[in-house]
């Protein structure tokens, strides 16, 4: 098969992912589920808490956002100590356009052989998707998030809640996009915007289109968020350490309120396939993201399909999926999409790394750790 252009296999898959997508209508449409502004329906035991070491009065609460979340020496490192309050208007157009890629990179050529590796596939030239992105990938959008390096920006997918069935606040993305890691703690101001710069205009002109335009369905928060344990433990932003437990869910709600989930606002979300086969099993797998490093502005939507690899970084490592893909940083956390045997399309990865050259993508299988992460916070907001 020619890896530039789509096996039929993943073909069906996009066909798949445009007809789960029909239902979202756009942002200016009649249909009450398609407005911006939700709220998830939560119990108390899901609100967030402002861990200890940070402001938990009213007064210190209203000085973190104004400013005093910049305190980089207040690291939030453990799982129970994220918080993310939000700040209203923080994340405008013009701090979104700003915002870096978040790079996890490997070297194309690490070494032998250290576990279950095909040679590496020839690279897919990532390809627009069409827009108005909500009507054909509605589920896909933007991460942004505050570093001490400055706004950094990945990417991420709605996906199904369990305990929430077509009502589902749950976004997965990739570890590194919330979390830094071995070295670090939780990210700060994290919000996740579906179908960011909808018609797809370039970089230039994103600053003067209509807010509607850039956010069309508006930020959603970060109330809550879980990654793994070895990502916590081991993960690196070079080397692809931790890599295959490179994993994140975060659960959100509207900067603006209202009363409809994630799901219903946007009018999809996918199904998340734990446990998918072998990556040599399929015919072809595509990675969705908004790719940021040159030659690509981080504006638009990009999608590659093709025949996915094996990539193993360590004997005792779970076998990561690859894939031939140009897009650059910014694209970490992007769903990877495959046909499961009912047909339907499922997300069964999400982009952790890739070389210096842009040739290739990697992500996860998601495995048990996956599945435990996910089942996790679904039933924190039960």
């Amino acid at each position: 098969m020619p890896f530039i252009r789509r096996s039929a296999r993943a073909a069906a898959a996009v066909a798949a992912l445009l007809a789960l997508t029909a239902t979202a209508c756009g942002p200016d449409g009649s249909d009450a589920a398609a407005q911006p502004s939700a709220a998830p329906s939560t119990s108390a035991k899901g609100d967030a808490k402002l861990p200890a070491g940070l402001p938990t009065s009213i007064k210190d609460l209203e000085k973190w956002k104004q400013g005093d979340w910049k305190n980089w020496d207040k690291w939030a490192r453990e799982a129970a100590d994220f918080a993310n309050p939000v700040i209203k208007d923080l994340w405008k157009p013009a701090r979104m356009s700003d915002a870096k890629e978040n790079q996890n990179t490997v070297q194309s050529n690490f070494g032998s052989d250290q576990g279950t590796t095909d040679a590496a596939p020839r690279p897919v030239a990532a390809q627009e998707v069409a827009h108005p992105y909500h009507q054909h990938a509605a589920p896909v959008g933007k991460v942004f998030f505050d570093s001490p390096e400055g706004p950094m920006v990945c990417s991420g997918t709605v996906v199904d809640d369990p305990a929430h069935p077509g009502k589902s606040n749950l976004v997965w993305t990739a570890g590194h996009c919330v979390h830094n890691g071995a070295k670090g703690g939780w990210f700060r101001n994290i919000v996740f915007v579906p179908s960011y710069n909808d018609n797809g205009l370039p970089a230039s002109q994103v600053n003067n289109s209509p807010q509607r335009n850039v956010t069309p369905y508006g930020a959603w928060w970060a109330d809550w968020a879980q990654t793994s344990s070895q990502w916590m433990a081991t993960g690196t932003h070079t080397g692809g350490g931790g890599s295959p437990y490179d994993f994140a869910v975060l659960h959100v709600q509207p900067e603006n309120g209202g009363g409809k989930s994630l799901q219903e606002t946007v009018g999809a979300s996918l199904p998340v396939w734990f446990g998918a086969p072998s990556p040599t099993l399929f015919s072809g797998i595509g990675a969705w993201g908004y790719p940021a490093a040159p030659p690509y502005d981080g504006a638009r939507m990009l999608d590659c399909i093709g025949k996915p690899a094996r990539l193993s970084m360590g004997a005792s490592m779970p076998t990561e999926y690859r894939v031939g893909c140009t897009m650059t940083g910014g694209s970490s956390g992007g769903g990877w999409f495959a046909t499961m045997p009912n047909g339907k399309t499922a997300l069964v990865s999400d982009t952790s790394i890739g070389p210096p050259d842009h040739t290739w993508l990697a992500g996860p299988h998601l495995g048990p750790e996956a599945q435990g992460v996910y089942n996790a916070i679904s039933s924190k907001f039960r």
